[in-house]
């Protein structure tokens, strides 16, 4: 089985690059971002956010519009103005060779420059290289952050982590100044985390764990996406050392994986490496939380 590559017309996003096996199928902005903006099986529903109304904004002065777009991008922490929210609205480089599909946005003001590598395989998995190089003369400190948002009502299953630590803790979890530790989208087990997406509640909510687990999972009607990343590590990482955070509002769930926080120097990568993965459930999207939580 081959990987076809074509440039299409993708709704309102114009040109894109689109990546299809045959099981599963992927699809990245040329014009504006880069985003990933659509990821599922080749003859079943998209798993992101699709932002087609620019509904999800924020006005960045001095320096422009930021859109999310909607899907998967390259961000860095922690979240201040203007850097996080820099504008990326013009068309993008983009390179296929070998199987490797790679976005490359022009590098920032700041002297940052982003780069998305996406490999697909035969299978139903695909690889997301995420990059960020500091290109200015001086050491930068950041971390990379990744986040993709998904569609609406899904549920996300965060497994925690189990470590016994004898007298010492071995679960951390960070909350925003908005998140309502009663929300009704939100669950915390011993074992697991929940969070639902509903399209009717508009109140945010965002928390950030420590997953040791290298792995979340989201569940939408027949379709799953599993997002498999690094390790917890010994390092610095943002916002009360967590490496994965997640946000929801009324239009889309956000997964959030984050890199060592520490000073990068001149020429130096940042980098998160994820995997995705599509596969589809038999039975109720219920009935799979449960069997998968009962596993944790």
């Amino acid at each position: 089985m081959s990987i076809n590559y074509k440039e299409i017309d993708f709704k309102n996003y114009g040109k894109c690059a689109c990546l299809d096996n045959g099981k599963i199928k992927l699809i990245a902005t040329l014009e504006v971002g880069p985003r990933i903006v659509f990821f599922g099986a080749s003859d079943g529903a998209n798993m992101l956010f699709e932002d087609i109304d620019r509904n999800f904004y924020e006005m960045n002065n001095g320096y422009g519009v930021w859109y999310a777009y909607g899907g998967h991008r390259m961000w860095l922490a922690p979240e201040v103005m203007p850097e996080t929210y820099l504008p990326d609205n013009d068309r993008i480089e983009s390179f296929f060779d070998k199987g490797v599909l790679t976005l490359r946005p022009a590098m920032t003001k700041f002297g940052k420059q982003f780069e998305i590598a996406v490999t697909m395989g035969e299978e139903n998995s695909v690889i997301i290289d995420n990059r960020i190089t500091n290109c200015s003369d001086k050491p930068a400190e950041f971390a990379p952050w990744s986040v993709t948002g998904l569609v609406t009502g899904g549920t996300e299953i965060i497994p925690l982590c189990k470590d016994d630590n004898g007298f010492l803790p071995n679960r951390t979890m960070a909350l925003w100044s908005y998140s309502d530790i009663k929300d009704e989208r939100f669950e915390l087990k011993n074992g697991y985390a929940l969070l639902k997406q509903d399209p009717t509640k508009k109140r945010s909510f965002k928390a950030g764990f420590n997953v040791t687990g290298k792995q979340i999972v989201y569940i939408k009607d027949q379709q799953v996406l599993k997002v498999t990343f690094d390790d917890y590590k010994k390092i610095d990482y943002p916002d009360f050392c967590c490496n994965f955070e997640t946000f929801t509002n009324d239009l889309f769930l956000e997964c959030e994986i984050l890199g060592e926080l520490r000073s990068y120097q001149p020429g130096e990568t940042a980098s998160i490496k994820e995997v995705w993965e599509i596969s589809g459930i038999e039975g109720s999207p219920e009935k799979f939380v449960d069997d998968f939580v009962s596993k944790l």
